[in-house]
């Protein structure tokens, strides 16, 4: 029923999660920032890829699921402070452009595969810390989860804040999401507002951050396949980024553990100590369409 495949490409090492019972996939590509870059379920995609940005290794991937490591967003002015040095990064952290490490792989009642990515010289450019990141994509009765876990092999706190940042497929931009966040803060005019259910992020150029929701969870519908997407997240994700490109067919949805440009405030930075690790993790499935 499971699989796990090595498939041929013209550039890239692709590795593909099967599910037959449910007609499900989950290709990753390890060593182009470790990223999924094909979702389907029941035999419909649900992720939006630029192929031309995937098989550009100078460009940011646009599509897919891209991983945010050790920061997600951006840094206003490209830079941070710690323990009195500065520090570039770009935006997004470095993670999604890095190479990784394929260590394991299960078929037996799920299909598996384990991506590892560690410090080096040029990550601790940026980056001044001693790391280990161990992501497990499983795929299981079509639901994706991607088990996380983050350590800190140096001897002092690392400080980060991951995320996710999953393009879905869709012509529709003005969806509405089933959260039980009633605020949000607006990065086109810099504004917080009362979140009633529903944006039109096709009139949007910046994205949008969901303030409030206290259960760890968002569902929305994607018309085109009349199914619903619900995701799901444990802590410390607590925020979800809304946004879109005007002239793509695509929506992001985006858990992330602390808005952008945290390294500036350093009020919800998550902190590993020493020789410890951060276990958490993140799923999405299809539900019935949700009318």
């Amino acid at each position: 029923m499971y699989h796990v495949k090595q498939l041929s490409d013209s550039k890239y090492k692709i590795y593909e999660l099967q599910d037959a019972a449910t007609n499900s996939w989950v290709k990753v590509a390890p060593e182009r920032g470790g990223i999924i870059f094909s979702y389907g379920v029941e035999g419909e995609e649900l992720l939006y890829l630029n192929e031309e940005t995937f098989y550009d290794t100078d460009k940011n991937v646009r599509g897919g699921i891209p991983i945010l490591f050790p920061i997600s967003g951006q840094l206003y002015d490209g830079i941070y402070e710690w323990d009195g040095t500065t520090y570039s990064m770009n935006n997004h952290g470095f993670a999604r452009n890095a190479a990784w490490e394929v260590i394991d792989s299960e078929m037996e009642g799920r299909a598996s595969l384990t991506i590892k990515m560690t410090s080096n010289e040029q990550t601790k450019i940026s980056y001044p810390f001693d790391f280990e990141v161990l992501f497990t994509y499983v795929l299981k009765k079509g639901k994706l989860t991607i088990h996380q876990e983050y350590m800190n092999m140096g001897n002092q706190p690392m400080p980060m804040y991951a995320g996710f940042h999953p393009y879905f497929k869709t012509s529709e931009k003005h969806l509405s999401y089933e959260t039980d966040a009633t605020r949000y803060f607006d990065y086109n005019d810099h504004e917080e507002k009362e979140f009633k259910g529903s944006v039109d992020l096709g009139s949007l150029k910046e994205a949008i951050v969901l303030l409030d929701g206290s259960q760890p969870s968002i569902s929305f519908n994607l018309p085109s396949l009349k199914k619903t997407v619900k995701i799901n997240y444990i802590e410390p994700f607590k925020y979800i980024m809304l946004w879109t490109e005007a002239d793509k067919e695509f929506v992001c949805v985006e858990p992330w553990m602390a808005k952008t440009d945290e390294f500036k405030r350093k009020e919800e930075l998550t902190m590993i100590n020493e020789n410890e690790s951060l276990k958490t993790e993140i799923s999405i499935q299809l539900e019935p369409y949700n009318v």
